[in-house]
């Protein structure tokens, strides 16, 4: 048990999915996984253990920023035993070629700041995804035919931005897609030796200011889990 998670040893699995939501955690885990047991309550923070495919598999809760979903996944991976993370969550697209709902594979990530800033001091860390994992993704992506785009993305530490201007440069260099949790959850992979990837499906357009309704997020949200899952087990038979 950590300050933060209070499963017991060995409850965790190896492959851990991270949405930021906790109760989206319960919804992934009850529709996609069997078996399943909750592994972790503490402030809230939802956490569930089962199999897919006789797969073993956690998914938990990350919380809202870089801040919360540092703590996670330190904790997950350096007191857990974690050596694969996927985050699966929403974001906000940035470019004109990207619809709602459409899937974006982070590649990499552009930040202003992060939690890991201390650490990198006055170098320019460039956060990646681990290849194996992103291109396993893309792969189920396009035998899937879904929607996906592959690219950079904006991991914002602030969720109201009264930066029109950055936006704006961030479009002009090409980023996909801003959300707020991807840069740091590969800064800490990168550091503790595990693999990471950001998989992210579109519910908002900073463009043309279209939002996908409540009603139909899980819907959609349910494509994202099933590519994260796929690309983790990628020699797992699905029908």
């Amino acid at each position: 048990m950590t300050v933060h998670i209070g499963a017991e040893p060995g409850a965790i699995a190896e492959t851990v999915l991270m949405p930021g939501d906790p109760l989206r955690a319960k919804w992934a885990a009850d529709r996609f996984l069997s078996e399943v047991v909750c592994v972790n309550q503490v402030r809230g923070m939802l956490g569930f253990t089962g199999l897919w495919h006789g797969q073993r598999v956690t998914i938990h809760g990350s919380g809202m920023g870089m801040p919360s979903l540092s703590i996670y996944a330190n904790e997950l991976i350096r007191d857990y035993g974690a050596k694969t993370l996927i985050r699966i969550g929403s974001a906000g697209a940035m470019q004109p070629q990207i619809a709602i709902r459409d899937i974006v594979l982070a590649q990499a990530c552009t930040t202003v700041s992060t939690p890991s800033r201390g650490i990198f001091r006055e170098i320019n860390f460039a956060p990646c995804a681990d290849f194996d994992l992103l291109h396993a993704a893309y792969r189920v992506a396009q035998k899937r035919e879904a929607p996906v785009h592959v690219g950079n993305i904006y991991s914002s530490d602030v969720f109201y931005d009264e930066r029109p201007d950055l936006n704006e440069i961030m479009q002009r260099h090409g980023v996909l897609c801003v959300e707020m949790e991807a840069a740091e959850l590969y800064a800490v992979a990168a550091r503790h030796k595990a693999r990471a990837l950001a998989i992210l499906t579109i519910s908002d357009h900073l463009l043309t200011h279209e939002a996908l309704p409540s009603s139909e997020r899980e819907q959609s949200f349910a494509e994202m889990v099933e590519l994260a899952l796929r690309a983790a087990f990628p020699d797992v038979a699905v029908s």
